[in-house]
């Protein structure tokens, strides 16, 4: 490693920047991920879209964007309503490079409808690997992929607006979304006394002629600068969902006010707004009183992004922590030839390479849910299970891997610190933890056949790893509990376990096993690096997660 003199000493035994690497080569469990989902096929473009997104540029630009939050203009000089947000702009590079790429609207079609093939699968290896360099951007980013699934509701509407948002370009203008060369959509669900419990909105919509006027607020509602937002509001039939536009049509500023953004611990780039409605104008999408079943559809596709992005920190964790170890020598040998260590990176590779596995098996259930009952149910039940699982596990990954590089990995001109106040915000976003397990059990009481199916082709494919069948039996046991929600957390983690190994199997039977044996058979411990691995299977967990 070079070596730099100052005045009083040399600077050497630190780590070089991982920066200009491939963020798809380099990383054999995403790559056989994706193949085995039914991505092969687009292995050039994503080795491309790897190395980009693995430049010092992109880096900086991720930087930048954090270092310089977005600022709320709520009045111009002479007092008049702005409601802008400004933000730096890296955060508008990003953006442009994520359109570019097609990660808010690749698995749609000119019309709306899904693209098919692997395009779920392609689109979130884009989406897994942008998020390792930053995550704020990718708010909007996935909300606009989203909104197309509700959308769905009123295809006179998706017809209109989809030759806007179908466009690869990114236009951060503020004008009229059908004057645009590209847009981006955002929702708005929250209020103060309700969270989770949208049932408990106040906000109100009174119907104007073909159109509604809304007036109440929404307590958090991120990417404000969005062209567009789907909104639930009490129309007199109940809840309803409603696509709320920046703009009337007739070119005026809607009556979206914007009071102040969150500062919130994390997601920094990323602006999350508090707003009132001002007698806003709305179009209804779906039928009165059916808001909920209108923007799921929305939210199911959000929440698959949450548990990506959750196993991308992760995976950025894992990757600069054995970087670093592969480069920083104590006691006269590499930290990553230390035995203690490279239990620990071992254990955490085995984690990132399941949760891989299990987060692309989820998109493969998306690509084919359409036209597949099994595909459809696994997509359904496991949902739920993969965001839970992933979004709760990656604060404490993240930690670790910190840990690793000791110092410097607290520090804010790293980008673990960043990653560290990042990772919480998956978990709550889109459905709590709590909130994960209890749509758990709703799907089993409403889809129990689909359920069923689902858990004996887990079976199926978990045949023979250590601890399976005992872990299937549990499972079934307490869920079928009359109080199963009192130990619904233990049910759904081990399913989640369970369709890991299965998601592991078809791709690496062998760190199947490991995974099953440390995780299944019996209770994995609360620290990474509590297993007794032997020294060939640490060593080819660590070279298929970065090879040397």
């Amino acid at each position: 490693m070079a070596q730099t003199s100052l005045a009083t000493h040399d600077v050497f035994n630190q780590s070089p920047p991982f920066e200009d690497v491939n963020l798809f080569t380099l990383d054999r469990p995403l790559m056989d991920a994706v193949a085995a989902n039914g991505g092969a096929s687009a292995t050039a473009d994503l080795t491309e879209f790897g190395k980009h997104w693995g430049s010092a540029a992109m880096a900086q630009r991720g930087r930048l964007a954090n270092e310089n939050t977005p600022k709320l203009k709520t009045f111009d000089a002479r007092g008049f309503r702005r409601d802008e947000v400004e933000f730096h702009p890296a955060y508008h590079e990003l953006m442009a490079h994520s359109a570019h790429a097609g990660i808010h609207n690749s698995t749609w079609n000119a019309n709306g409808e899904t693209a098919g093939g692997a395009s779920e699968v392609l689109r979130a290896a884009r989406f897994f690997i942008a998020s390792q360099v930053e995550t704020g951007h990718l708010c909007p980013i996935t909300m606009t992929r989203a909104a197309v699934g509700a959308l769905s509701s009123d295809p006179a509407l998706r017809a209109k607006v989809m030759p806007v948002l179908g466009n690869r370009s990114y236009d951060p203008s503020f004008a009229p979304w059908w004057s645009k060369r590209g847009m981006t959509m955002g929702m708005g669900m929250t209020e103060k006394q309700g969270g989770t419990d949208v049932r408990a909105n106040i906000t109100r919509a009174v119907r104007d002629g073909d159109a509604y006027r809304i007036t109440g607020h929404k307590w958090f509602m991120s990417a404000p600068m969005c062209d567009a937002f789907l909104v639930l509001a009490q129309a007199e039939g109940g809840l309803t969902c409603f696509f709320m536009p920046r703009f009337a049509p007739d070119g005026s500023v809607n009556g979206i006010h914007f009071q102040r953004l969150k500062d919130k611990l994390g997601n920094r780039s990323n602006a999350s707004s508090e707003v009132e409605f001002n007698d806003a104008y709305a179009l209804r999408l779906g039928e009165e009183g059916r808001g909920i079943p209108t923007i799921i559809q929305m939210v199911s596709l959000t929440r698959q992004d949450c548990a990506t992005a959750s196993v991308g920190l992760m995976r950025s964790g894992l990757a600069h922590a054995l970087h670093h170890a592969r480069h920083r020598s104590v006691f006269q040998k590499h930290l990553s030839d230390q035995p203690l260590m490279k239990s620990v990176l071992a254990d955490m590779a085995l984690h990132v390479e399941a949760s891989t596995a299990l987060a692309m098996r989820l998109c493969r259930a998306f690509d084919r849910a359409p036209a597949d009952k099994l595909e459809a149910a696994y997509m359904r039940l496991l949902t739920p299970v993969v965001k839970y699982w992933t979004c709760k596990s990656a604060p404490g990954f993240v930690y670790e891997a910190m840990e690793c590089l000791g110092g410097n990995g607290y520090v804010e001109e790293g980008i673990l610190a960043r990653h560290y106040r990042e990772s919480p915000v998956n978990a709550i976003w889109e459905g709590s933890g709590n909130v994960m397990c209890l749509d758990v059990l709703r799907a089993l009481a409403r889809e129990p056949e689909g359920a069923s199916d689902v858990l004996r082709h887990l079976v199926a494919q978990t045949q023979g790893l250590p601890g399976a069948q005992e872990a299937v039996s549990f499972i079934i046991k307490t869920l079928r509990q009359p109080d199963a929600e009192r130990v619904a957390r233990l049910a759904v983690e081990l399913l989640a376990l369970l369709a890991a190994a299965a998601a592991l199997q078809e791709i690496y039977p062998k760190h199947a096993e490991l995974f099953a044996a440390t995780r299944l058979k019996q209770p994995h411990g609360s620290l990474y690096g509590a297993v007794d691995f032997a020294a060939t299977e640490a060593r080819g967990l660590l070279e298929r997660t970065l090879p040397e």
